[in-house]
């Protein structure tokens, strides 16, 4: 029996090739769409869930409170790991962790013996307490992870940087020089090794360096209180069955036992909070952490997204299936003329639907792997997809294709399955009222999807390509970045500038700490004089050479810049931009020129001329705005960065030029260097990579709809063959008959523009709420929608009705 029902649902795939086709296809591409966004969604969620007292894993952070004004950040001062150890009995372990925040990279060297040197840059160093491997697990591949960061000058390196110095030889015990602009020039001794993790976590690190034995241990010492510094990351380990609220309750009492005195004096107040580990990644309330955190707007777009393509397929699915259904009917008579029961006509039409159904669950299988490294690529996630890893997952999207198939095959099993033998057989059979507007109904529905995506894309794009040709207030193309680490590299400053500077394709030269796009964690409490602490507000600050501002071309608005014909600007001037100017309280950038900017610390009063004011320019990216932001002279040339301007010329022999330079004066390390415009883009990777997902999953929803219109075009055309050949035979035009088929299914389109046009406006209204400087969704956005829409829809349909239009009157009319 069941051979049988299984021969007669592959007769009747077999039969109607084309529309088993579309049910096939267009649900196993919903299907894959859907698992891939859930694997991602599925990554999102698992950060730090493999350590293994997750649970129990705090991070600490810190809210400035300024005149009402709240500010969460995940920063702490150095000593209040310790300090709130001993205070507590609930807290069983502490740690601290410090990103190398004055590096984009970090060099690293080796010279074994009888081998040339080993250099190379990298990225993502951190320094960490003794006890970091203790409260986060890592899978060591070399070492003891207890212990591993105890003595000074001590690194942790990853897997692949020490096949990168040592290839496959131990890396324990190797000696290799880290020149860093955030921890100085030291030799470290490689403790350990560690594997990579499966999993994801907020600390994205390669190497970790010991917080002892540098140049951060040294500074440490002579920063004791518990205000000021917040640059460090801490960590508690709770011991067990501690309450984590209850023992944030205590930290306003602590705050005020022992830093509300330097607080006060400082002109300003801030809570201490705790936040689960497991809840970093996604946390809302902290806009900068250990590396950027995901977004909790951008999971629920992508979780949308993947419904409602996987709703667009599973309607699809239903819609032809019931809609195919009528055709049976002379079948469903003749078998139960013959003696069917009708328990066995519904196994029949669910089993048929379940075939197709579990088909498409195995091809969407099959295109999830083959797709997965494409996913990878646009989404820039390490993803990975098997039955060992995502059991639950693949579970559920098969009892989903169960289900759908069960949905979709119970209309044909119950319903036609249930009606007289006689009457299906004289022809009395049609599709019921309620069926034929349950699929225009679910046609709206598709479509609806369809166009708040298409939406949603177009929006995206515009706000993407607003933050690309936005004026930034800085020239940013042609901007060289060449990165100085090494105490070596930083001697050589002035020597590389004037050897750069010589080049006549390059247009200047300047030196800084800092540049636009990158974090910058130096500020000050800055007030007009006149005013006290209590007025201060906080004032980015950037240690500048003479040349920088004019090398980004940074323009003035009032006063000047600083200048090699003004060598003692050194002694205590600044340069500010417009909005710090209005936030100290000055009339105007010109009524500011020559009065001063003040800081109380530490019980002394320090006072900078304003010599200048320039533009307002963006160093951060477009969802904050523009903030206060002061330039200095550096009066001891450590930077960390050259910048030169070139020509919009030959940036090959300019760069062989700068490199030539650079190996002149230093040919022990590596030329390095970076543009600033592809730097500053970096800032909005995760909006680039949004835009390229509902991009492409715009494309994909759009082209499911289109295969379920095409399908009920194609039954629809089918259905009126001997109308059309009458029509014809009457005169009617290809056009005249084109419209007719068409118009009905422009009309569900058309209705579904006007019920997504409010609907798209709102969610995109909000996503756009996070953005300081945002585009407008003007109708034009709409109109567009709409064009593409219908076009896409009448392409659709109009193949099918101009098929159907031109065929020949007499073969329609012969067909019974």
């Amino acid at each position: 029996m069941i051979k049988n029902y299984l021969k007669i649902a592959w007769r009747n795939l077999m039969k109607n090739k084309i529309f088993s086709f579309i049910n096939i296809f267009g649900l196993s591409v919903g299907l894959t769409c859907c698992m891939l966004i859930t694997i991602y969604l599925y990554n999102e969620l698992s950060y730090d869930s493999y350590h293994k007292n997750a649970e129990r894993l705090y991070q600490l952070g810190t809210t400035f409170v300024t005149k009402g004004k709240e500010e969460p950040t995940a920063n702490t001062p150095a000593p209040m790991a310790k300090a709130m150890q001993q205070e507590f009995p609930e807290i069983q372990q502490s740690t601290r962790l410090l990103s190398a925040f004055s590096d984009d990279k970090t060099l690293l060297q080796y010279k074994e013996s009888g081998h040339d040197q080993k250099s190379f840059y990298e990225t993502r160093g951190f320094l960490a307490d003794s006890t970091f491997f203790r409260l986060f697990n890592y899978d060591f591949k070399e070492g003891n992870p207890t212990s591993s960061l105890t003595n000074p000058n001590s690194v942790v390196l990853s897997e692949e940087i020490a096949e990168k110095l040592f290839g496959s030889q131990p890396a324990l015990n190797k000696i290799i020089r880290i020149s860093s602009s955030t921890n100085g020039d030291y030799d470290f001794t490689v403790t350990g090794v560690f594997k990579p993790n499966t999993l994801p976590s907020h600390i994205d690190a390669r190497f970790f360096m010991s917080l002892k034995g540098g140049e951060i241990e040294n500074y440490l010492k002579e920063r004791t209180d518990l205000a000021s510094n917040n640059m460090f990351y801490t960590y508690f380990l709770l011991k067990p069955g501690s309450d984590a609220g209850r023992l944030e309750s205590k930290f306003p009492a602590f705050i005020d036992k022992y830093a509300g005195k330097e607080l006060k004096a400082m002109g300003f107040y801030k809570r201490q909070f705790l936040m689960p580990v497991k809840e970093i990644h996604l946390s809302s309330s902290v806009k900068s952490n250990v590396t950027p955190p995901g977004s909790k707007t951008y999971l629920y777009i992508l979780a949308s997204i993947a419904i409602f393509i996987l709703l667009i397929a599973c309607i699809n699915f239903m819609n032809l299936s019931t809609a195919r259904s009528s055709k049976r009917s002379a079948e469903v008579g003749v078998r139960k003329v013959l003696g069917a029961e009708k328990s066995s006509l519904i196994r029949q039409f669910l089993g048929e639907s379940l075939m197709m159904s579990c088909i498409a669950f195995v091809l969407a299988i099959i295109m999830v792997k083959l797709f997965l490294p494409l996913f990878e690529n646009i989404s820039g996630k390490e993803l990975s997809f098997s039955l060992v890893e995502h059991p639950i997952i693949l579970t559920g999207f098969f009892v989903l294709a169960f289900i759908t198939g069960l949905l979709a095959g119970s209309y044909p099993a119950f319903y036609l399955s249930s009606f007289k033998p006689v009457s299906v057989l004289k022809g009395r059979f049609s599709n019921s009222f309620a069926a034929v507007s349950l699929r225009k109904g679910l046609v709206v529905f598709q479509f609806v999807i369809s166009v708040v995506l298409i939406v949603a894309s177009v929006v995206i794009n515009k706000q993407m390509h607003y933050m690309r040709s936005k004026d930034w207030g800085f020239t940013k193309e042609q901007q060289v970045i060449i990165p100085m680490r090494s105490a070596t590299s930083k001697k050589i400053y002035a020597s590389l500038k004037n050897e750069i500077g010589r080049n006549p394709h390059i247009q200047s030269v300047g030196a800084s700490m800092y540049y636009p796009g990158i974090m910058n964690p130096s500020d000050m409490p800055l007030y007009k004089e006149g005013n006290s602490m209590n007025e201060a507000k906080r004032v980015f600050m950037n240690w500048i050479d003479d040349g920088f501002l004019q090398t980004l071309n940074m323009q003035p608005v009032a006063g000047r810049l600083f200048s090699k014909e003004f060598p003692s600007d050194t002694n205590f001037r600044m340069v500010l931009n417009e909005q710090a100017i209005r936030q100290l309280g000055f009339a105007s950038a010109e009524k500011s020129i020559g009065k001063y900017a003040v800081i109380d610390w530490q019980g002394q009063t320090y006072k900078w001329e304003i010599i200048g004011v320039v533009k307002d320019f963006h160093f951060q990216d477009l969802h904050v705005p523009i903030e206060p932001y002061g330039f200095q002279l550096n009066n001891v040339p450590q930077y960390n960065y050259v910048i030169a301007h070139a020509d919009a010329g030959d940036l090959n022999s300019i760069l062989k030029s700068i490199e030539a330079c650079w190996q002149k004066l230093n040919p022990n390390e590596p030329f390095e260097y970076s543009f600033l415009d592809r730097e500053f883009q970096k800032n909005f990777s995760t909006e680039n990579r949004l835009s390229s997902i509902v991009g492409y999953f715009t494309l994909i929803a759009i082209l499911i709809s289109c295969l379920g219109l095409f399908g009920l075009a194609a039954f629809s055309a089918e259905q009126r063959t001997k109308e059309i050949g009458v029509r014809k035979v009457l005169g009617a035009s290809v056009a005249g008959i084109v419209s007719l088929l068409s118009k009905d299914f422009l009309k569900l389109v058309t209705i579904s523009i006007l019920i997504a046009v409010p609907v798209s406006w709102y969610i995109m209204s909000h996503w756009l709420q996070d953005f300081a400087y945002r585009v407008n969704i003007g109708w034009m956005v709409f109109a567009v929608t709409a064009v593409i829409a219908l076009s896409v829809a009448f392409l659709t349909i109009g193949l099918q009705a101009f098929k159907a239009a031109i065929a020949n009157p007499v073969k329609s009319l012969r067909t019974e």
